[in-house]
This record gives C-alpha cells, sequence and structure tokens, in this order.
C-alpha cells in the first residue's frame, strides 16, 4: 500500500494556494481594467470577457461578487499607497512636501477614475460587506499624516493631541475636494493641488504662529532650529514671528 509522504502532501498544498492566488490576482487585474473600459457599473460577463473565462471560473476563485469587490478595492488601496507612500516619507521643505501629498493622492483618481467611483459606490457588491475599504483607506492616511504633523508640533515644545483629528480634517477635505473635481473637472489637478496645498500650508502656519514660531515653508527641513533650539525632534528652520 503506498504511504502518503506528509512533507509531499504539504508542498502540493502550498502550491495549489499559491496558483489561487496567482489567479485571483489575475481576475483583480481583469477586473480593474474591465472597470475602465465599462465603467463603475461593470457587470460579470464584462469582468469575464476581459479574464477570457466564463463567469463559473471567475466564482471558483471569489464566494461571490462582494468577494471580488473586496480583492478589487484591496488593490487599489495597494495602489493608492504606493503612490502617497514615498510621499509621505519624502523629507524637503514643508510646502512642497504638503503639495507632493495631495498630488500623489490626486494622481490616483485622475488615473483611475471609474475604479475610484466603483469603489466608493459599492453598487457591484451582492451583499453587505465586512469591510469598509474606502474608510480603511482613511484611517491608513490619517494615520501617516498624524505622525508627520505630531512630529512637526512637537518639535516646537507644542501639545501634539490635536495632529489625529487634524490628519482626519485634512483626509476629509481632500478626498471631497477630489470627488467635486473628477465629476466636474473645472480646473486641472496642478491648479487644485495648489488651492489645497495653500489651505493646509495656512493651517500649519497659523497653528504654529499661535504658540510663536513662523516657519519658512520653502526652507529644508535640516537646517537646524532658530535661536535656542526650542525642542528635541526634527530638525526645522524656523523664523521669528516678529521678522516674519
Amino acid at each position: 500500500m503506498a504511504r502518503t509522504v506528509k512533507g509531499g502532501t504539504d508542498a502540493r498544498r502550498e502550491r495549489w494556494k499559491g496558483h489561487r492566488e496567482a489567479r485571483r490576482a489575475e481576475f483583480v487585474e481583469a477586473t480593474i481594467r474591465a472597470v475602465a473600459k465599462h465603467g463603475p457599473d461593470v457587470g460579470m460577463d464584462e469582468i469575464a470577457a476581459e479574464a477570457g473565462v466564463s463567469k463559473p471560473v471567475l466564482y471558483r476563485h471569489f464566494a461571490d461578487k462582494s468577494d471580488l469587490y473586496l480583492a478589487v478595492g484591496r488593490r487599489g488601496t495597494e495602489m493608492l499607497m504606493d503612490k502617497m507612500g514615498p510621499a509621505i516619507d519624502l523629507d524637503g521643505p514643508v510646502r512642497p512636501r504638503i503639495q507632493g501629498i495631495v498630488d500623489a493622492y490626486l494622481s490616483v483618481i485622475e488615473e483611475h477614475p471609474n475604479l475610484y467611483r466603483f469603489v466608493v459606490r459599492k453598487s457591484f457588491t451582492d451583499r453587505p460587506v465586512d469591510q469598509d475599504v474606502v474608510n480603511e483607506d482613511k484611517q491608513l492616511i490619517a494615520a501617516a499624516l498624524a505622525r508627520l504633523l505630531g512630529d512637526y508640533l512637537r518639535a516646537f515644545g507644542m501639545d501634539s493631541g490635536g495632529a489625529e483629528p487634524w490628519a482626519h480634517a485634512l483626509v476629509g477635505m481632500v478626498q471631497n475636494a477630489g470627488d467635486w473635481w473628477l465629476d466636474r473637472q473645472s480646473m486641472t489637478r496642478a491648479s487644485l493641488s495648489d488651492y489645497l496645498t495653500t489651505i493646509i500650508w495656512h493651517a500649519i502656519d497659523g497653528l504654529l504662529r499661535s504658540a510663536g514660531v513662523a516657519l519658512d515653508p520653502d526652507a529644508p527641513l535640516s537646517t537646524g532650529l532658530a535661536d535656542g533650539d526650542r525642542a528635541e525632534g526634527p530638525r526645522l528652520r524656523v523664523v521669528d514671528v516678529e521678522e516674519a
């Protein structure tokens, strides 16, 4: 009688698991292409045609339409953070840094408007989903911004407790402005990015000035603090409020 070798069984199981994951990823990419072609109200027939398979094959890899929607949403999050992550982590002068973050977000929704609407509307789902992809994106971006804002506030010995609600407010503002812009297209992406950057910068500037600090928005962030090194943290160049 032939014996089953546990190691061989495990290896086959892992290979099959890897194959299924690869196929799911292929179908997610096909869905994104179908959404781009047919819009956010795309159907399973269009998706199957784009993937070059029948609908039953799709349903072998996804429990239902909602399962496929969530997989596409997670892929959308990856695409968003691939652009925004480096912009958030990039060092440099304050205002250009803000503009880089805002423009990174706008560039993604500009490049993939139908995908953005597909994820936001949730009209594709055939049951309530147990994950809110859009809210998860907001939380992820807001958490990164809160760390950034907290660093600035602590650098000047200020209370950083407001960094988190402030970050959520900024994320909501940029997202809502982006929604309006996708529907209206009444200005260029560069213009909207500049408007939003100006609003955000003046909010930061106003808060710092309330603590007696005027930050040079175009100065490198590693040239040192002004007279007296107010606090430990990122080395920032500032100018005195009375002189600004």
